[in-house]
């Protein structure tokens, strides 16, 4: 079983998951032009894909969803609130979107998967838990890790989880005083120093691999979320920064690690 980053940060957001089988689409943030690019990175094509799961209506996580959507069949997975969201901005999907519960199990052909809910500026946005021959959870788009977050994340063998901006450079930075309100409210994104003590509960509870993501391209660098991340671990051993866009393939489980900018 593998996870495999296609793009991660406000640019767009989409990544891969495979085992037993079935492959599925976590968001769908970038192009459907990258996203086929991607794939075939990937020795896979568009048809090869069970569905896309939602995690939020936000243009950096669905901007491609409405091209794919037009030229292929591709059934897309949100829970109610996200999926009546998506509905609205995009008709294509509607015959083919599929409502799903929230903290209950359900399955994408042979992957178990569940939904849990994070705390984020907008009516419902959730991350996901995917299970097949080894377990891996995404939890980005968040203020603060909440008791539901930390109950999708534990146990998994790798996760995906936001380390989105060093507060200094965040404070300091261009942005207007309300969206740095916003960013560093209890429902806007973790910050550098959030992240790394979150990675260190998930690494002592048995967590192998951990995947910083959704890095803002303005208040954060890839040297200093690894090295906040790496001082609360003790060690750079399982531990990766996803690509802005790219291509960083990380096992869940035993499989091969690959890594293309």
């Amino acid at each position: 079983m593998t996870v495999s980053v296609f793009a991660s940060g406000s640019g767009g957001n989409c990544l891969l998951v495979s085992g037993v089988g079935t492959n599925i689409l976590i968001d769908a943030g970038i192009s459907m032009r990258r996203v086929k690019s991607a794939l075939a990175e990937a020795q896979l094509n568009v048809e090869d894909i069970g569905g896309v799961l939602i995690t939020h209506e936000h243009s950096d996580h669905i901007s491609g969803l409405k091209m794919l959507c037009r030229h292929y069949a591709l059934p897309v997975f949100a829970p109610h609130t996200v999926a009546n969201r998506l509905a609205g901005k995009i008709p294509e999907i509607e015959e083919n979107l599929h409502i799903i519960p929230v903290n209950e199990d359900f399955y994408i052909e042979n992957l178990k998967i569940r939904a849990f809910r994070t705390p984020h500026d907008t009516d419902e946005s959730v991350g996901y838990r995917v299970e097949g021959e080894g377990v891996f959870a995404l939890g980005t788009d968040m203020g603060h890790v909440t008791q539901e977050v930390m109950d999708g994340l534990m146990g998994a063998e790798t996760v995906l989880i936001e380390s989105n901006h060093d507060e200094r450079l965040l404070i300091e930075g261009p942005y207007p005083a309300v969206l740095k309100r916003r960013i560093l409210s209890d429902n806007g994104h973790l910050s550098n120093s959030a992240c790394a003590c979150l990675a260190k509960t998930l690494s002592d509870t048995g967590t192998e691999n951990i995947i910083l993501g959704h890095l803002s391209r303005e208040n954060n660098r890839p040297a200093i979320a690894r090295a906040a991340a790496e001082a609360a671990l003790g060690t750079d051993r399982g531990l990766f920064v996803a690509p802005e866009l790219g291509f960083l393939q990380v096992p869940v489980g035993k499989a091969v690690q690959n890594e293309r900018d």
